[in-house]
């Protein structure tokens, strides 16, 4: 009997005994006399195929239910550990941010723009500030990864163009997310993106190889490692981290929970 058949089997069953007698002295037995003759198994599902299928789709519902119960708690158990000592981020010295400066949520990102996870976030996040507008100050931070190529230049590309105006800055954000695929191009895609935004390129080009954006992007490194991020995207919600692109509920339980502990008024 091969692994699936077996795994198939065993959940099968943990539902036909539970379901078949309230002898639990009787279940064990019979749980255990299945177990030892696995061709009894292959008899029962050959001969009862539409209860084996319900019994698996009952089994599939009680795990996927506690493996949600499982992350529910952990969850919750994180946010009660970071609200009552929260991260804290450094959220005033240059920092490329966007939204209402003086919002009641700071959300800092952590990204890499060659990350595909990275794209999915920037789509969550668009739709929470559309949700709650004049809620949410974006603060967005570079973590590039060694095997994304595109990655760190693609970074001192925005910073560059944020010493210029950060409204281009975010525009270019914006485009290298929506074309991500073209990063394949290297400095050709970038360089279309700017002219477009009527960037300066001769000033840009000169920042881009500057310590000024070169030494923000290390800080930015440096901070989300100490953090424990280690992949991306990151974010820190008023103090609070999240690790990989969840979807928007997710953050609206930590809004919901930061409310209910008075941390935050919305």
């Amino acid at each position: 009997m091969n692994n699936l058949i077996r795994v198939s089997a065993l959940a099968f069953i943990a539902v036909f005994v539970a379901s078949c007698s309230s002898d639990k002295q009787f279940q064990k037995q019979l749980a255990k006399n299945l177990q030892a003759n696995p061709q009894l198994v292959a008899k029962l599902i050959e001969e009862n195929p539409e209860l084996f299928m319900s019994s698996l789709e009952v089994a599939a519902r009680s795990m996927q239910k506690s493996q949600r119960a499982a992350s529910d708690t952990s969850n919750k158990s994180i946010l009660k550990k970071f609200i009552k000592n929260p991260l804290e981020p450094e959220t005033r010295l240059s920092v490329a941010f966007k939204g209402n400066k003086d919002a009641p949520i700071t959300i800092v990102e952590y990204s890499d723009f060659q990350c595909g996870f990275c794209t999915r976030a920037h789509g969550t996040i668009e739709a929470l500030m559309k949700k709650y507008p004049g809620k949410i100050k974006l603060i967005y931070k570079h973590l590039p990864l060694n095997f994304h190529p595109q990655a760190m230049i693609s970074a001192q590309y925005f910073e560059a163009i944020k010493l210029q105006s950060m409204d281009n800055a975010f525009r270019f954000h914006d485009k290298v997310f929506l074309s991500q695929s073209k990063l394949s191009q290297g400095e050709k895609f970038l360089d279309t993106i700017a002219k477009n935004l009527k960037v300066d390129m001769i000033k840009l080009k000169k920042d881009i190889a500057s310590d000024r954006v070169n030494n923000k992007i290390k800080d930015d490194i440096k901070e989300a490692q100490k953090f424990g991020f280690q992949g991306t995207p990151g974010f820190i919600v008023n103090g609070i981290p999240v690790k990989g692109a969840y979807p928007a509920e997710h953050f609206e339980m930590i809004f919901k929970e930061l409310k209910k502990q008075g941390k935050l008024v919305m």
